[in-house]
């Protein structure tokens, strides 16, 4: 299993998410994707989309405004 730590402070949909959808792409069954974001339209569509997806997702705030987005690959 692979972390992989996705910097998106600063960028506003849908840039995260396009971002996320492409790492995931490269990733494998298992890895884990932790996406830091600071737009809160993100920390709606980004979790969304990833339980769409199947994936495991929990959202934690890790400051005020500030939001990691964690996405375990499942298939």
């Amino acid at each position: 299993m692979k972390e992989v730590i996705l910097d998106c402070f600063g960028e506003a949909c849908p840039v995260p998410l396009v971002k996320a959808q492409n790492k995931m792409k490269e990733m494998a069954v298992g890895d884990v994707l932790i996406v830091q974001i600071d737009h809160s339209c993100a920390m709606k569509n980004l979790p969304d989309w990833a339980r769409g997806e199947g994936h495991n997702v929990e959202v934690e705030e890790t400051s005020e405004g500030e939001w990691e987005v964690i996405i375990e690959k499942t298939k």
